[in-house]
This record gives structure tokens, sequence and C-alpha cells, in this order.
């Protein structure tokens, strides 16, 4: 997670599997739920903290208050959780707290949800293990970003838009294809004038005013992801 006040509740895992032929979300089935967060405590999960390291956290960046996680900001950093994951839907509910810390200091709130995170931990900038990151943060909630090593070894597929915007290529369903293996594939109606100011908010933006709560789902099934954020479906890649 980055520099940031931010707040998680609800956190679940759906484990599904697919029916060959027919249109998301409908070709879901929901197998069983799983909760990731019992209310209490970061029990099944572990932490880590740039420059200190796995279950070192003497700040308090990650606590658990009023049975919500509580992510400060003051130290970048990641929660992560112990078992291992695949073919599902998880989801939670985020809201951000009022202010930003360090570097990102009257920027935009920002944080994040790692997928396929895979190797050790810290082997991206010293923070994150290497994966594919749903971002959270606003404006542009629903952006994909990979964090990999560069190679295909982490890489995505999607349909874009034919301009990019800022270097950055856009989520169109319809679009042509485009390959990253580095970089963001940014949500469909993300604001083609984006500024990295705290409170930033877009003309398309689903994302609901800063202390209200909103409702995040990422599916992976296989090869694929796909977003929604409050309902909407935001980007989708493969």
């Amino acid at each position: 997670m980055k520099m940031t006040y931010f707040i998680l509740i609800a956190l679940f895992f759906s484990f599904v599997s697919v029916v060959l032929g027919q249109e998301m979300p409908n070709s879901i089935q929901y197998r069983k739920t799983t909760s990731l967060f019992n209310g209490q405590n970061l029990k099944g999960w572990y932490t880590f903290v740039q420059k200190r390291g796995k279950n070192i956290d003497p700040k308090n960046v990650f606590t658990v208050v009023d049975q919500q996680i509580r992510i400060s900001g003051e130290e970048w950093g990641c929660i992560t959780t112990k078992k291992q994951y695949e073919n599902y839907r998880l989801a939670l509910e985020f809201r951000w707290g009022g202010k930003t810390e360090g570097n990102r200091i009257d920027k935009a709130r920002d944080s994040g949800l790692l997928l396929h995170s895979n190797g050790a931990d810290g082997g991206s900038s010293g923070i994150w293990m290497h994966s594919i990151e749903c971002q959270i943060i606003e404006g542009g909630t629903g952006d994909i970003l990979v964090v990999g090593d560069g190679s295909d070894n982490f890489s995505i597929t999607a349909s874009v838009a034919k301009e990019k915007q800022a270097g950055s290529y856009r989520y169109q369903e319809g679009g042509a294809p485009a390959i990253l293996n580095k970089g963001r594939l940014n949500w469909y109606g993300r604001d083609e004038n984006w500024q990295d100011v705290i409170g930033f908010k877009g003309k398309q933006d689903i994302e609901k005013p800063m202390g209200e709560w909103n409702q995040l789902e990422c599916i992976a099934i296989g090869n694929e992801i796909i977003v929604y954020l409050n309902g909407v479906l935001v980007n989708r890649a493969r």
C-alpha cells in the first residue's frame, strides 16, 4: 500500500468456476465464500514494510480499528495473504481518510490491490512482490498496472483506445489489442486531464466522494482480470 490514509472493510474471496460460451459476469458460478479479514486482527496476513522487512511495523502502518483495516501510509509497504488463491472474485470496500504522507503530501490519495503476486517480498522497488496491480487512486481507481520485471512473465493483453493518455493505454471494449509488460492500462473513463493532486475528481469518475465507502471487485479467472468499481465494469485484461 502507498502513502495515504486508507481504510478497508469487508474483504472476501469467492471461489468460482467458469461456464464456457456465456458472457461475464453471468458465467460465474460461486462455489464458496471465504472472508479474508476477521474484523479483529490481521490473522492470515503478514506485513512487509520497505527497509524493515516482514512483520516489522513499529510505526503501526497497518492496524485494525473499529473492525476496519487502517493503513496510515506513513511508510511504504503492504499486507499479504499467507495462503495462495486462484480463480476467484475478490471483493472489498474502501474509503479514504483525510491526509497524505511522505512524498505523497498534497498528491492524489493512492493505494492498490496486488493480484497474481509472485516471487520475493520486496522484489519490486523493495516494497512489493512482482504482480499485476489494480490501482486504487483518486481519479484512477481500476487502472491495471504491471508491477513486473519487464519480461513476458508479467504482461497483460487488453483492448485499447486508439489514442493514449499521457503515454498510457486506455481500456476500450472492442478496441485494438495491445500487450503491456510494464506501465499501466487506464480504466475506460480516466480523465484525460488527470492531475496528481489531492482530491482530484474526473468528469466520468465512478468513485464516491471522499469519506464514503466504495465497492471494488476483481475477478481473476484463468488468465483474465476484470475490474468492477461500484458495480460498473471499468477495466479488463488478460
